[in-house]
């Protein structure tokens, strides 16, 4: 045999703790056909800086779709099916690097995922810049054994084959029909080269992740032995693998046979007629007319066939897929969303989900029984989801598997005529939906009876849009598109459904007061700057407790929100009446000339625009303007008391009663904001800076100018005639 290896890298990705699915990086590979071995090759790093410590480094992996994983514990939606994914840790201790293998003999072809992250995220709220944080970065690279001349094994024939060694295995494949209802592998004349009876391992299908359903088959001294198989995957190359038990030098010759049971479906009268009314629809072409009469005549002689269809294995229900957006189907059925069930066969539909993009979703599927067409009080309709292939046969004992997959049951009656369930990241693959009806006291007693079943079936992004606390992401890996819910307000679970540290109602309004109204502590700098004629200083205040207030009230988790314009817009306008007001009032407090002090107004208030356009959560936003003034301020100072010979300020009551106060206040403020908020205590905390830096703003305002008079509103505005006394000469034309 000619052995073929392939190589498949992808660029190293930097490492995120975990909060939601969106910190996981997700790596996506597909392994072709006939590849006997994969071999992942795993490479994780940290930083050298002091900052780096020793850490934990989650690789999940699984076959057809992204991995279904729960680090934090928490709680799936009703309906949920969730099966546990495939994992393995890395630790990075001492050593900066961790290069780990990974074997799988036999995988399945197809699209295959890793998602990796590090352990859950503290919540704390680190400000960009202020700390470096330690770079964890993970690469996975795929080395695949491939076989180019596989034998094909043809249903029917038997095929002589010698094993060489147990060193050295057999693979073939066979081909699975559609509407296979089972299949029945045989091996014959297995005997060694010493002409003893041979000791054989057979495995047949492939290796999937998390679960696998291969099936093994062992010969010990039998010259003939058989497996039987229901319901294989339809339309797959299934990958069979021969191992000698023996000795090392004896080979082994044996005859394999598979053969298949056919299932004959029912009529589809419903999709001829579909088609025949799309064409009739079309408008007269030459020919047309000829072919939409064949079809009408073919749709016309269904009904004839009806009892032909409860002798059929079973019913396809024509369904057809419509795309409505990314990661976003609706199924309709042909015949309407009521579909007949009865005991004889089962009702099959067709949920295609093979298109490589389906798989980052979630596929909802929802039964609803009409109580008025079950006339047996006692019976149930049983359903089963699989992919790959259906499930022909439903009973009570059959636990809703096929021969290499695991369904999920479904079931309705007239004590629960509703039943929904929800298959997460479903697989790349063609999914089936089967429907029977089952009597307690056995099928005779059901074999004149017929139900009606509802049947919704959709593909959508995240489970009903993430709830009311929590909003759907698209992620995207490459090409590769998927969805993930981030939620908020101590939500948490995979659609945001579980309440374990929800906040209460209460809770979400005091948090929404206090960022909100706290605010308003402005307003005492507001009024103190316009008691000292600032009336511009005045204006940037009245610009950021606004847009501040507005924008806190938008950016609440919970319900109570309020947004008077875009949360993008508002979000721009209080980082930027930030900034500014630090901005004006250091450059205030440095009294240098008007016409200077306002040029140094508008051109940093235009550079700080633009530098919160490029990096609006950058700290030299905030500390870049800051510092510069605070140069200004300071040469400013330096050049006053040089002028007047002695320190300025020159009262040692405004150092001791304003500037001392108000810079302890301002620093104090800088280490709440920096260093102390977290995702728990972020409305309270941040509240606490809100009220630092206003009143820090109203300690640190100079004095107004001394030539200044204070307002005085009887002067100002006057309520009596006064007599005005004209001094300019009057000058006559005399003509």
């Amino acid at each position: 045999s000619l052995y073929v290896s392939e190589y498949f890298s992808q660029s190293a990705q930097k490492l995120s703790f975990y909060s939601w699915y969106g910190n996981a990086k997700l790596f996506h590979f597909h392994v072709p056909e006939d590849t006997v071995l994969l071999r992942w090759l795993l490479q994780a790093s940290r930083g050298k800086g002091p900052e780096c410590t020793s850490m934990e480094i989650t690789v999940h992996f699984r076959h057809g779709a992204p991995p279904v994983i729960n680090p934090l514990g928490t709680r799936f939606p009703a309906n949920a099916t969730v099966r546990p994914s495939y994992n393995i840790s890395i630790t990075l201790s001492s050593a900066v690097q961790n290069t780990t293998f990974v074997n799988v003999t036999t995988p399945a072809a197809g699209d295959w995922f890793i998602a990796a992250h590090l352990p859950e995220a503290a919540g704390r709220i680190e400000v960009k810049g202020f700390s470096t944080p330690c770079p964890y970065m993970f690469q996975a690279d795929m080395f695949v054994l491939r076989l180019t001349d596989m034998p094909v094994l043809e249903p029917g024939v038997p095929m002589p084959h010698t094993v060489v060694s147990p060193a050295k295995p057999l693979h073939v494949k066979v081909f699975v029909p559609k509407h296979a209802a089972g299949m029945r592998f045989e091996l014959r004349s297995c005997m060694t080269s010493e002409q003893k009876a041979c000791a054989v391992r057979v495995m047949l299908g492939s290796i999937t992740l998390p679960q696998s359903f291969q099936r093994i088959l062992t010969c010990m001294g039998n010259i003939n032995c058989s497996l039987a198989l229901d319901s294989p995957p339809w339309e797959k190359w299934l990958q069979i693998m021969v191992e000698s038990l023996g000795t090392a030098n004896a080979s082994v010759s044996l005859k394999m046979l598979a053969s298949f049971t056919v299932c004959r479906p029912g009529s589809t009268s419903s999709f001829l007629n579909f088609i025949s009314l799309n064409q009739s629809q079309a408008g007269a072409r030459p020919g047309s007319a000829g072919a939409a009469g064949s079809s009408a005549q073919s749709g016309g002689e269904a009904p004839h066939n009806t009892s032909g269809q409860r002798s059929s294995c079973l019913q396809n229900q024509p369904v057809v897929r419509e795309d409505l957006d990314v990661v976003s189907v609706r199924y309709r059925l042909l015949n309407g969303p009521s579909v007949p069930v009865n005991s004889l066969s089962p009702a099959l539909l067709l949920l295609n989900l093979n298109t490589g993009m389906d798989s980052g979703g979630s596929l909802v599927v929802s039964l609803l029984l009409n109580k008025t067409s079950l006339s047996l009080a006692n019976a149930t309709v049983v359903a089963c989801v699989s992919p790959a292939s259906p499930v022909l046969s439903l009973n009570a004992t059959r636990n809703c598997s096929t021969a290499f997959s695991q369904g999920y049951p479904l079931s309705v009656g007239t004590s629960s005529v509703e039943a929904t369930l929800i298959v997460l990241y479903p697989q790349t693959d063609d999914w089936f939906l089967s429907l029977q009806l089952l009597c307690p006291k056995g099928q005779g007693e059901c074999n004149t009876a017929e139900a009606k079943v509802t049947v919704f079936a959709y593909l959508t992004p995240c489970f009903n849009d993430c709830g009311p606390y929590g909003q759907c992401s698209l992620l995207r890996r490459h090409g590769y598109l998927y969805a993930g819910c981030s939620c908020k307000a101590g939500w948490g679970g995979w659609s945001c459904t579980d309440d374990t540290k929800a906040q209460s109602i209460g809770a979400q309004n005091l948090a929404t007061l206090l960022l909100t109204l706290s605010n308003l502590m402005f307003l005492p700098a507001i009024a103190v700057a316009v008691y000292r004629y600032y009336l511009v200083e005045a204006s940037v205040y009245t610009y950021t407790m606004f847009f501040s207030t507005f924008y806190h009230a938008c950016d609440q988790p919970g319900i109570a929100v309020m947004c008077i314009m875009d949360y993008d817009t508002l979000q721009y306008c209080d980082f930027l009446g930030s900034v500014v007001s630090i901005w004006v009032t250091i450059l205030c407090m440095a009294r240098v000339k008007k016409i200077l002090k306002y040029v140094l107004f508008i051109l940093g208030t235009l550079l700080i625009a633009m530098s919160l356009q490029l990096d609006r959560r950058g700290v030299w936003n905030m500390m870049g303007p800051c510092l510069f003034a605070l140069v200004i301020m300071i040469a400013a100072w330096v050049h006053h008391g040089t002028k007047r010979r002695h320190c300025y300020p020159s009262s040692w009551k405004r150092w001791v009663f304003y500037l001392l106060p108000g810079i302890t206040l301002a620093f104090i403020a800088i280490s709440v904001y920096a260093f102390m908020e977290t995702n728990e205590n972020y409305y309270y905390t941040h509240s606490i800076w809100h009220v630092l830096v206003a009143c820090s703003v109203a300690f640190l305002l100079p004095p107004r100018d001394k030539h200044k008079k204070p307002w005085a509103w009887s002067q100002k505005l006057t309520c009596r005639y006064q007599i005005c006394q004209n001094d300019r000469e009057e000058l006559y034309a005399v003509t």
